[in-house]
């Protein structure tokens, strides 16, 4: 049993930084949970803390992930309706039209052209809108770093902890 749930635990903790760059995959919550099977095995020493703390993480990483690209838009010069048209795009994104579900398109797509098109309302100026749209996806990357650099982390402590 305890070969299967270091398996399971590292199929998971790779399935997490697989999905920090897929938009389909929750990733960190997906690592946290290998983090939590690789820790119930007698042969690693998860502590409480190390748990609780990296489950406390997994949770404001995913949140962040949906409030950084409306905070980078803003950051660059976006109004209101940029901010409203880019998380209106990654609502859209959610259902991933009309790239598919797992479209990474349509993940960068949605709120770059919802930033867009908000602020072309507004200021009908095409290099503000352009400037906004801009920050709709350096915040996408920020937030996919982010996630990528916690998922990596686990699999990096949990081969640490295993041998």
């Amino acid at each position: 049993m305890d070969y299967v749930l270091i398996l399971l635990g590292f199929v998971c903790i790779l399935t997490g930084v697989i999905g920090s760059v897929v938009p389909a995959l929750p990733g960190p919550p997906i690592s946290w949970v290998g983090l939590l099977l690789i820790g119930l095995s007698p042969w690693v020493e998860n502590s409480t803390a190390l748990i609780v703390i990296t489950g406390v993480i997994a949770v404001i990483i995913t949140v962040l992930d949906y409030i950084i690209p409306s905070l980078a838009t803003k950051h660059f010069g976006g109004s209101k309706y940029g901010i409203w048209g880019c998380n209106i795009g990654l609502f859209i994104s959610m259902f991933g039209l009309p790239f598919g579900p797992t479209g990474l398109l349509g993940i960068i797509f949605w709120p770059f052209i919802g930033a867009f098109i908000g602020e072309m309302i507004k200021q009908q100026d095409f290099m503000h809108a352009l400037r906004a749209a801009w920050g709709a996806f350096v915040g996408f990357l920020c937030g996919t770093l982010m996630k990528l650099a916690y998922c990596i982390t686990l699999l990096v402590v949990e081969i640490v902890a295993l041998f």
